[in-house]
């Protein structure tokens, strides 16, 4: 079976869903918290013409592209760095170990108190929670290098900084792509919570006002945005990796 044929016999469940919700809320045989998917999509249109929609969603992707690039980027250095350097492992890893448990959300109240309730607290605490998935990844993806390809390197002359970016780094590529879409997913849920609890702009804001103003069309307007960002996002991120592992496979066969 094609991949595309594969592909839309995954969207029949999804569609009949959907053409059952619309028909049992024109029935009015579903709540008000359930309205048919063609009212909020009405509206969501109606928002996107008039730019009201764009502004909230600028505003929540700035917070989570800033906090996904800034923490994703501390970690794979710091996973980079503990995987070839024993010392600065035995610094993280006591770190690592007592605030992975810990959930990042219990921490946004001394966040605020700490950075405002302004866009820096949300990019901060998004920053931390992309920090350990990256650093997790990196760190096991660069553990994994043959010790042949290590000890070829020294064995050629090749400088431990050397070794690091042109042994280490392409090695973890596959388990660093698998991270930064973990991080990736979860800078958009860290920056929808933090937007619920303090926010006069954004995705998340607007099911807070939703809610307030019993909207629930608006509710799932927000909702709607924040899934086609996100699968967007996600797309683009395996287009990467996809031109990232063969450019990396070209390379090898090429040196070999």
């Amino acid at each position: 079976m094609s991949r595309s044929r594969s592909a839309l016999l995954g969207l029949v469940l999804p569609v009949l869903l959907v053409a059952w919700w619309e028909l049992q809320g024109h029935r009015g045989l579903l709540p008000d918290y359930l309205p048919p998917p063609s009212v909020f999509m009405r509206e969501w249109l109606t928002m996107a013409a008039d730019g009201s929609l764009l502004g909230h969603t600028v505003v929540s992707l700035w917070r989570a592209m800033a906090g996904f690039a800034i923490g994703a980027t501390c970690g794979a250095v710091a996973g980079l760095m503990a995987a070839a350097l024993r010392p600065v492992e035995t610094f993280y890893e006591p770190i690592i170990a007592l605030t992975y448990p810990i959930p990042k959300i219990a921490a946004l109240p001394i966040i605020f108190a700490w950075f405002g309730l302004g866009d820096l607290s949300k990019i901060v605490i998004i920053c931390v929670s992309v920090f350990y998935p990256l650093y997790v990844a990196m760190l096991s993806g660069a553990r994994a290098t043959p010790r042949t390809q290590i000890w070829a390197a020294r064995n050629m002359g090749a400088s431990p900084l050397r070794i690091i970016f042109r042994v280490l780094l392409p090695s973890a590529l596959p388990q660093l792509f698998d991270g930064l879409r973990i991080g990736l997913a979860l800078s958009f849920v860290v920056m929808f919570v933090a937007e619920l609890m303090s926010s006069n702009k954004g995705l998340g804001y607007l099911i807070v006002h939703a809610s307030d103003n019993h909207r629930f069309d608006l509710m799932f307007v927000s909702i709607v945005t924040i899934g086609m960002i996100g699968f967007i996002a996600d797309r683009l991120l395996l287009a990467v990796r996809r031109r990232a592992l063969v450019g990396q496979l070209a390379a090898t066969e090429f040196r070999r």
